[in-house]
């Protein structure tokens, strides 16, 4: 049987990119998403022709219940999940700390730690039964080293952060590793929306002189899901070009 990967904002950018990735490296992959149907069901079209099983799931990370029914149909539909990519995420609009808002302030929380905590939540009775399996969570650089004007964010991602080499300590003794990606500055439609002129200020800032692609962080996550990494837990493996050095 084939190790059934499950991808947490699996239909767009980066998440998209890491489910091709691991269909490429023979997982059967589960996609989620919450509101992108047509595009998830047209990457696990894509991801069947390539000969590997896939689907696409409905569920608001947000949200247990929808978590365990998303968990529950696709263990029906292509077994138990044994590597777990927690890329759902969002990103509130940059202000001052001030400025944020308790809904904006509370939505970030609540997707980007409280959805990652509720797939975990699901994943691991599983993955202990079997003592084995894979955990990958998408944080950011701005996890580790701030950002002006993004604290709810970047508050998030360095949960993420202590949540993954946390859970990478209790859980090794079962055999289950948990890493981390974060991802510099990757071009998608998030960072896309906030104009050329930041984008090329960034790529500036970026020392080996480019933005970074969704397929460069999607190559970093196979790595650490996958059996070459199999003595490596614990770790936030960086893909920013160098950015914070």
């Amino acid at each position: 049987m084939k190790n059934v990967a499950l991808v947490t904002g699996g239909s767009r950018g980066i998440g998209r990119a890491i489910a091709r990735k691991l269909a490429e490296r023979g997982y059967d992959v589960a996609v989620n998403y919450r509101r992108s149907r047509d595009l998830a069901e047209e990457l696990a079209e894509e991801l069947q022709r390539m000969g590997c099983n896939a689907a696409a799931f409905q569920a608001d990370t947000a949200n247990f219940e929808e978590v365990d029914a998303m968990f529950r149909a696709a263990e029906a539909a292509l077994g138990p999940v044994e590597t777990l990519v927690n890329n759902a995420g969002v990103s509130p609009s940059g202000g001052l700390f001030q400025d944020v808002d308790d809904g904006t302030w509370n939505r970030a929380f609540s997707v980007n730690v409280g959805g990652l905590r509720n797939t975990v939540r699901r994943a691991l009775p599983h993955m202990l039964h079997e003592k084995r399996g894979s955990i990958v969570n998408i944080s950011s650089i701005w996890g580790l080293r701030g950002a002006s004007c993004e604290t709810a964010y970047a508050a998030t991602k360095a949960a993420v952060v202590g949540l993954t080499r946390s859970l990478a300590l209790e859980l090794a003794p079962s055999n289950i590793r948990v890493n981390a990606v974060a991802p510099g500055c990757i071009d998608t439609d998030m960072l896309r929306a906030l104009g050329p002129e930041t984008l090329e200020a960034l790529a500036a800032q970026t020392p080996l002189g480019r933005l970074g692609t969704p397929e460069d962080v999607a190559a970093a996550a196979a790595f650490l899901a996958g059996d070459e990494a199999s003595f490596i837990t614990g770790q936030i493996l960086t893909v920013d070009g160098g950015f914070i050095g």
